[in-house]
């Protein structure tokens, strides 16, 4: 007789952890000296990198203890919604949401959001769903940020899937777009709402604009079986607008975008991608508020007749701080005015009007999306 053949896994490789593999993992990571390191220098940021070594296995010890309990998914994330709790009341003068009484929480919707910072624009979109009594997201990010083998575990058990951008053949590249592709329709068919966000990367300039091919990408595994605008209906799409008063990475997106624009080219260190993670975790940020937009309907027949809607959307929504006023040359209070000039301070040269236009640009694009708004209005008054 033979062995009963069992159930292949189609998104095995890019899914979110399981309830049923939450132990191991844990367990996996504690075994990682380079973790332990990690979660050492974070505790203890002066100490020199041989303390870390006489520190390690006391460390291991203190976080068996606090994952010990761990064995779903849903008990890891409260452990990490205590510490976001404890990040948003250091880090932010006020966290504030709208448009989120628009949406059904008995619903799974793709959320389809600007992005300024790597590790907290799904979070605070999170805190928002859970505070409104939502299930939290599915949150998609690059296989760039996963170098290291516990960035990528971290992540999946915080219901991360993996977007694979290092891939370079056009077969294997269409092939992980597919799977992309059907997990994301997949998700949401089973109740499980997604975050991504609308293009590749940061938005370093403060210009949001979504990518069509990321709109094309969720079409591939729909080609056969229905239109892009009976696809766009089905995936429950929701822009998603999140503004910072301050974003604590300004000055080294601004440097970034300085040093292209003078070299064509810019290198990042080995750990910068980890170093902006931290700096946009625990860094000053001011107020942060989350602007859900509604879910589309209607008939979008291509990428860029959608793209142009979630711009609307997103631009039309953005909560305008009195530090974008200020960068856009609007006279506000002293108080705002001196806070700003301290963020120019930080950089000289071109990188000075890069962090400017970075706060200004949502201004600009929020009166250009509301003209169109009032336009299209008045063309079907």
């Amino acid at each position: 007789m033979s062995e009963p053949s069992q159930v292949v896994d189609p998104f095995q490789s890019i899914r979110p952890y399981r309830d049923n593999e939450v132990a191991d993992v844990l367990g996996r990571m504690l075994r990682d000296n380079e973790f332990v390191d990690v979660i050492t220098h974070y505790q203890f940021p002066r100490l020199p990198k041989w303390a870390l070594r006489i520190l390690r296995p006391a460390v291991r010890i203190a976080l068996a203890a606090k994952v010990g309990e761990i064995e779903t998914v849903s008990s890891f994330q409260k452990l990490i919604a205590g510490y976001m709790t404890k990040m948003i009341s250091r880090t932010t003068s006020r966290l504030s949401c709208s448009g989120i009484d628009q949406l059904d929480p008995q619903e799974a919707y793709l959320f389809v959001s600007n992005h300024r910072d790597i590790a907290m624009d799904p979070a605070f979109v999170n805190w928002a769903l859970y505070q409104y009594g939502m299930n939290t997201v599915r949150i998609a990010i690059g296989d760039n940020l996963l170098k290291k083998s516990y960035v990528s575990d971290l992540m999946r058990l915080n219901k991360s899937f993996i977007v694979r951008r290092s891939l370079k053949a056009p077969r294997e590249m269409m092939a992980s777009m597919t799977q992309l592709s059907e997990y994301i329709d997949h998700s949401i068919m089973t109740g499980h709402s997604v975050w991504i966000a609308q293009r590749e990367g940061r938005s370093k300039d403060g210009n949001d604009r979504t990518d069509p091919t990321l709109l094309k990408m969720f079409y591939m595994s729909h080609r056969k079986q229905r239109s892009f605008s009976e696809m766009t209906e089905r995936l429950n799409i929701v822009p998603v607008s999140i503004s910072y008063e301050y974003d604590p990475c300004d000055a080294m997106k601004a440097r970034e975008l300085a040093a292209i624009e003078e070299t064509g080219k810019y290198e990042k260190s080995q750990y910068e991608d980890i170093d902006s993670i931290v700096k946009g975790i625990t860094g000053a940020k001011g107020h942060v508020h989350v602007s859900f937009g509604q879910p589309i309907r209607g008939n979008y027949e291509t990428p860029e007749q959608l793209a142009q809607e979630i711009d609307r959307q997103i631009r039309s929504d953005y909560y305008l701080h009195p530090s974008n006023l200020v960068a856009a040359g609007e006279s506000i209070d002293a108080k705002t005015e001196q806070a700003f000039a301290s963020r120019l301070a930080q950089v000289s040269g071109r990188a000075e009007d890069f962090l400017r236009n970075m706060y200004a640009n949502p201004v600009y694009n929020r009166r250009e999306a509301e003209a169109l708004t009032q336009k299209e209005a008045d063309s079907h008054a």
